[in-house]
């Protein structure tokens, strides 16, 4: 049976080999083999043995919120102008009292999976849109790969998004590369090919994109977008 000084320097030894960061009651457990009838025996919460053990509260885990872990980490994500990496989760957890402990973010899901819900969150909340396309790049990666092998027999047409000067066009194709080339000869300006979503149904999604943007078109399939509008376009791969 573990004394509670034997099991104060277990606290801090594998705080300090996890980066400062007080472990978990099972990693811990894990870890040492000193279970919660141990340590249960001096303390009546987990969080007052690592208090005793010199760790304060911000550097452990609680039960935060989903919702105030991805508003948390939307205003780090501005604050530092890109997808924060996880030595900077920890970073500020250390520097902040009231930031949450890096693992309380991983428990969400991987960082492609946490990058997702953060875009998702920011998407719906109109004073965190310029924050979506910090989180694009790390999103991309991980729907491209899973999307393709998912779709990859359904993939019928592309939903398109092409801009010449101001204006976006958004329409369907079969072939992205030879409708890229028609346009430029059909329009007086030169153009560029922004994004295209692969889907198994460019008359729905097509549809879907009209309706989403409607207050924004101009004529037919011409629509005058903002960034943030242009980003949430760009944030779906397939559909």
């Amino acid at each position: 049976m573990a004394d509670k000084e034997y099991i104060l320097q277990e606290i801090r030894r594998t705080a300090v080999e996890n980066g400062g960061v007080g472990l978990g009651t099972k990693r811990f457990s894990n870890e040492t083999g000193i279970r919660e009838t141990e340590w249960g025996r001096h303390w009546v919460r987990w969080s007052d043995a690592l208090v005793e053990a010199g760790i304060t509260p911000n550097e452990f885990i609680t039960a935060y919120p989903d919702e105030l872990l991805l508003q948390l980490l939307a205003e780090l994500t501005r604050e530092l102008n890109h997808f924060p990496l996880t030595r900077e989760l920890r970073m500020k957890g250390r520097r902040d009292r009231g930031f949450p402990a890096e693992q309380a973010f991983r428990r969400l899901g991987s960082k492609s999976e946490l990058a997702e819900m953060l875009a998702a969150y920011c998407q719906a909340r109109p004073d965190l849109h310029s924050i979506v396309p910090l989180c694009l790049p790390h999103v991309l990666v991980k729907k491209e790969i899973v999307g393709q092998a998912r779709l990859h027999v359904r993939i019928v047409g592309e939903v398109y998004l092409f801009k010449v000067g101001r204006h976006y066009k958004i329409g369907k194709t079969n072939s992205v590369g030879r409708r890229e080339y028609e346009l430029a000869i059909q329009l007086p300006e030169k153009g560029v090919l922004v994004h295209a979503i692969k889907t198994d149904d460019p008359s729905g999604i097509e549809e879907y994109w009209h309706k989403r943007f409607s207050n924004r078109r101009l004529n037919g399939e011409w629509f005058e977008l903002s960034r943030d509008e242009v980003a949430a376009f760009k944030w779906r791969k397939f559909m």
